[in-house]
């Protein structure tokens, strides 16, 4: 089961990535995972968070670009190797990784990682026929 993934176009200025999240929590929006690639003048913000629809409107309102993107969420043993293992599971299922970053977790035996694909459904499989778990919508309201 895909996630969603809000993804913002920001200006790469000081005070930007302070006064995006400072909206959010104003809203009551919960930060699950980020993230931020910049270039010199811009930067894209991709997040995962409690209330997309929510954050969605706050940052729309606010006169951002804004897109919906589905991800995908695995769960992975937090131990060495654990991630290059999924990550050779994706290669040798033919999957090609367009990015990846870590979740926010309150646990001391996983850590989770989101994980952009062109395709969720085949990574999905691969991954959870080689044992890893899927992170579903339900799994980050808990968090």
């Amino acid at each position: 089961m895909a996630l969603n993934q809000i993804s913002v176009l920001v200006d790469n200025s000081q005070g930007i990535l302070a006064g995006v999240t400072n909206e959010l929590a104003n809203a009551g929006v919960n930060l699950r995972a980020l993230s931020i690639a910049d270039t010199e003048r811009f930067g894209i913000l991709r997040m995962i968070v409690s209330d997309n629809k929510l954050a969605t409107s706050v940052l729309r309102a606010k006169g951002l670009v804004v897109k919906e993107t589905e991800v995908i969420g695995v769960k992975i043993g937090d131990q060495p190797g654990k991630l290059a293992e999924a990550l050779t599971v994706l290669n040798l299922a033919g999957i090609n990784l367009e990015y990846l970053y870590a979740f926010c977790a309150r646990t001391q035996k996983h850590a989770y990682m989101v994980i952009r694909v062109a395709d969720n459904d085949a990574a999905e499989k691969a991954l959870t026929a080689a044992g890893f778990h899927m992170i579903e919508d339900t799994d980050i309201a808990k968090l």
